[in-house]
């Protein structure tokens, strides 16, 4: 009777995991899994552009893979650090801890950066930027779990310009991670991942990319009078480069001046180019693709980095990076293709975080209700209201990331209810034109609602990292300090599709979030989910060719 039992059960379980599955799945799992990775963009990007892509690039990607037309980022501070580790993890920031970039550490009284690490030391260069490492990530990324799965035979490996991206898509246990050094211009990584630097990225290393384009200037790939996607030149809203230089061509050289570091190449399609000629090498020197283990590789882009403000979404400088940006995915593309074969690779690209238009055009132009928000003067009479009402001490010890971190031993100190305080100094910043929702630390401990506004703010909470409150601006509203830049945007919507290994090409409408990308990825390479994994899988993905 027992035995009965178990095989009735056996076959109800194996008819439910059966259903779950397209019945046309594909079974054969991809050697190689490529992520191409964007900065800050929107997917409207490919739609205005699209007459003037060439065939290989984003048009190869969107009219032979599977497109999802509707994927949200949902996080209450959008950056690339915190978006990656969304992507990879497949868990929102209150589970994979990456609240932004920053946030403020309370033991130790500073500033906490989510990658810094002086345990660990830069391999490739004699400078700090490698002193870094994924331990403040709190969740398994899907690459580590495909090195658990593999008993460490897959080989996973990330390139970026900017090493949170690099650090979290690589996860803790992949084989390298590089990413670039403003200050010498190479590409390094951590004694976290490798001990004895490449002789192969060494010999890149040599070609000294970024003191190169340190002295070329920007100029556009095609005749000016052809972006007619895109507003003027000198369009009188564009800030430009330190609110200065805002036409072509852009003279790099005079920008790393005034930078004293070779940061502002990350901000040009030559920091794209960095990205995809490492690609190839990469592609050339690890042995991807020569057993039955699916090896993992992700190349991070950029969409004019920190200058994205200062241009916009409309500019014709960000079309012209992008029309740089579809010649080097289009050659990753083909030389991956050729390589390890088309039926043998899947793509998947997306962006780990999206792009608002600036407030001065959206108010200029089409005369939206929207504005600049001012944190520190907002703070300035919520210090006052609090000396007011509490008597005169420094209650307020840190604010970022539209979040407020309170004084808890001058609270502690002066007897005062912490709840209460949080509660009034909350409330005091709801009453801000720009502000939409404030919420304290106390309410976000208690649960939420999980729909609207307030599940943003519950997905991103992280006790002992976030602030006291957390408040959100109004859309199309944007903090502006007086002396700090800021690459800040209220978009969610991101572009994300599947190509290569069988994918179907098709149009995916459906709302899906980007926390799905993992148990997609999952099934795709059949590996485990990581366990704390909250996604869905993107199930029409699946229907893949036979």
């Amino acid at each position: 009777m027992y035995r009965v039992f178990s095989l009735i059960i056996f076959l109800i379980f194996f008819g439910r995991v059966c259903a779950q599955q397209p019945s046309d799945y594909n079974n054969t799992k991809p050697k190689v899994v490529v992520g191409l990775v964007i900065e800050n963009m929107r997917p409207d990007y490919v739609q205005r552009y699209w007459n003037k892509f060439q065939p290989d690039g984003f048009k190869k990607l969107f009219s032979q893979g599977a497109v999802c037309t509707n994927i949200k980022l949902t996080q209450h501070y959008q950056n690339y650090a915190s978006g990656t580790a969304t992507l990879f993890t497949g868990v929102n920031p209150s589970t994979h801890g990456i609240v932004g970039k920053t946030w403020y550490d309370r033991l130790r009284s500073k500033e906490a950066e989510c990658t810094e690490d002086d345990y660990y030391f830069t391999v490739g260069a004699d400078s700090k930027y490698g002193n870094a490492s994924p331990k403040k990530l709190l969740s398994n990324t899907i690459t580590d779990n495909l090195k658990i799965f593999s008993q460490g035979k897959s080989l996973v490996y990330s390139v970026a310009m900017n090493r949170e991206s690099s650090i979290f898509s690589a996860g803790h246990a992949a084989d390298g991670a590089f990413w670039y050094d403003p200050e010498t211009g190479r590409m390094v990584s951590s004694s976290f991942y490798i001990s004895t630097f490449p002789d192969w990225v060494r010999d890149f290393n040599s070609e000294n990319y970024g003191e190169r384009y340190s002295y070329q200037n920007w100029v556009t790939l095609r005749p000016e009078k052809e972006y007619t996607e895109s507003l003027p030149d000198n369009y009188i809203f564009e800030k430009g480069y330190f609110d200065n230089w805002n036409t072509f061509p852009h003279t790099i050289g005079k920008y790393t001046r005034k930078a004293e570091l070779l940061t502002p190449i990350k901000t040009t399609p030559y920091a794209n180019e960095i990205v995809k000629e490492f690609a190839l090498k990469l592609f050339e020197n690890v042995p991807f693709g020569q057993d039955d283990h699916t090896d993992f590789a992700t190349f991070v882009f950029s969409s004019m980095d920190y200058e994205n403000g200062s241009f916009g979404p409309a500019s014709l400088e960000m079309q012209d990076s992008y029309l740089y940006l579809d010649k080097y995915i289009a050659e990753v593309i083909n030389v991956a293709e050729k390589k390890f074969g088309k039926q043998n690779v899947l793509f998947f690209l997306t962006a780990n975080t999206s792009a608002s238009y600036p407030v001065d055009y959206l108010k200029e132009e089409f005369h939206l209700p929207v504005d600049h928000f001012s944190p520190e003067s907002a703070l300035a009479l919520l210090t006052s209201y609090l000396n007011i009402t509490y008597g005169e001490g420094n209650w307020i010890e840190y604010d970022s990331n539209l979040q407020v971190y309170l004084n808890h031993d001058l609270i502690k100190k002066n007897k005062i209810d912490l709840y209460q305080m949080q509660e009034e100094a909350s409330n005091f910043l709801n009453q801000f034109e720009g502000v939409q929702l404030s919420m304290t630390a106390y309410q976000l401990e208690q649960g939420s609602s999980t729909s609207g506004l307030l599940a943003t703010l519950d997905k991103s909470y992280v006790k002992n990292r976030s602030g006291d409150f957390l408040y959100l601006l109004k859309e199309g509203w944007q903090p502006s300090y007086k002396f700090k830049k800021v690459n800040f945007t209220d978009q969610s919507h991101i572009p994300l599709v599947f190509y290569g290994a069988g994918i179907q090409p098709q149009y995916i409408s459906e709302q899906y979030n980007a926390i799905d990308l993992v148990p997609t990825l999952s099934d795709l390479m059949q590996i485990p989910r990581p366990d704390k994994s909250s996604g869905i899988t993107i199930t029409p993905v699946l229907n893949t060719k036979k």
